[in-house]
């Protein structure tokens, strides 16, 4: 095992860590938006978005030629954490 190549490469995922961070951010930012303009908390749930989204990032892991079963789970993990998040700030808005 190399260590240096070991250092290097985590050091690139790093870097790719801290780009998500910024993707996230901005992400949050548009579901804030999408916060304020839903009047009920029953339309945080969206089963049919949901699908959709799964669907569509499906089809682009393939595509891209990215393992589609980490791809689905890290969007449902998102997707989980976002709900949350929405439920947690549709009182404070």
């Amino acid at each position: 095992m190399n260590k240096l190549n070991i250092k290097a490469i985590r050091k690139k995922l790093d870097k790719l860590d801290d780009n998500l961070l910024v993707l996230i951010k901005k992400r949050t930012t548009l579901v804030n938006e999408v916060i304020n303009i839903k009047k009920f908390k029953n339309q945080i749930v969206d089963k049919k978005r949901i699908q959709l989204i799964l669907k569509r990032i499906k089809k682009k892991s393939i595509t891209m030629k990215i393992d589609k079963d980490i791809t689905n789970k890290i969007w449902k993990t998102m997707i989980r954490a976002f709900i949350s998040y929405e439920f947690k700030n549709f009182d404070k808005k």
